[in-house]
């Protein structure tokens, strides 16, 4: 690419909101984890079963980092066995938009 080109492509910025919101649901999966979150608080094992195709170790890693950005938080109820649930937090749910958007417009008629 010329330099000139590069010029005019922004770098990405750490504080753009869009940024931010990209950077929460990086990684192949997250946005499908988020969805089953979207229905309501979930097990781990209920996740897996949501998504079959998902690895326990790639659902592990995003919940960690959907956890780390915020977006979810982990319960762990006393008891035998643990139970360990996974909940979006209020800044989680309000990426509930977002995904339909994106949903909206992957089903739009309009791909041409």
């Amino acid at each position: 690419m010329p330099d000139d080109a590069r010029a005019a492509v922004a770098e990405p910025t750490p504080s753009c909101p869009v940024e931010i919101t990209l950077g929460a649901l990086r990684g192949r999966w997250t946005t499908l984890v988020v969805r089953e979150l979207l229905r309501g608080e979930r097990t781990f094992t209920e996740l897996a079963r949501a998504l079959p195709a998902l690895s326990d170790k790639v659902l592990s890693d995003r919940l960690a980092q959907l956890a780390e950005s915020g977006v979810l938080v982990r319960d762990r109820r006393p008891g035998w066995p643990p139970r360990t649930s996974y909940r979006l937090t209020p800044r989680g749910r309000r990426l509930g938009p977002v995904l339909q958007a994106l949903w909206d417009w992957g089903a739009g008629d309009d791909r041409g």
